[in-house]
């Protein structure tokens, strides 16, 4: 029996890695980059570094999600490490913002003021980018700074939970070296 892999067991083998969009980390992530985006090209002075390194982790952060949920189907392994890549680049992001705060003499929001709690409550409500980009529009650079945070505290609680799944799922199931021999024998009629 000859093994014909687009009509016998593609789908098993190669499963489709889904809609990366729909992923609230990767959402999360995006929105994160486009305030990161604006927050650099209004705020800092150009040919500052710092400019780059921030503009450079967003983009990471969210790129990655998308590299390892489309590496999935063949390697669960980079699949895991792209994420992890993901959620570093986004604490990196995360240590530029509090030292912005820092630097200026801004204070951090904490748990628990009106301003950290309401903003928590959009974060976990909202992950259209063009919501927070109308939020920020007219807001002080400080104000900036402190809803990112929150938003990158809530991608990285986000990352850890999708990673946490993706590595229990690997644990029960395997990943596309089991799936291959899984396959192969069931071709062979074992």
């Amino acid at each position: 029996m000859h093994f014909n892999p687009i009509n016998h067991g593609m789908n098993e083998l190669i499963p489709n890695s889904g809609d990366y969009k729909k992923l609230l980390c990767y959402q999360k992530a995006d929105v994160i980059f486009q305030i990161t985006y604006f927050f650099c090209s209004n705020f800092l002075t150009k040919g500052d570094r710092t400019i780059d390194q921030m503009v450079q982790a967003a983009r990471s952060g969210k790129q990655n999600i998308v590299e390892g949920i489309e590496a999935a189907p063949t390697s669960n392994k980079t699949e895991l490490k792209l994420l992890n890549v993901a959620k570093a680049s986004l604490k990196e992001l995360l240590e530029d913002y509090e030292d912005f705060l820092k630097t200026r003499g801004f204070p951090q929001w904490e748990q628990g003021s009106r301003e950290f709690e309401a903003m928590r409550n959009l974060g976990a409500t909202h992950n259209d980018a063009q919501y927070f980009m109308n939020l920020i529009s007219s807001r002080p650079p400080q104000t900036i700074a402190n809803m990112a945070i929150i938003l990158l505290n809530q991608a990285d609680y986000l990352l850890y939970k999708f990673i946490s799944k993706k590595s229990e799922e690997f644990l029960q199931s395997g990943g596309f070296t089991e799936r291959l021999y899984n396959l192969r024998r069931k071709n062979r009629g074992y």
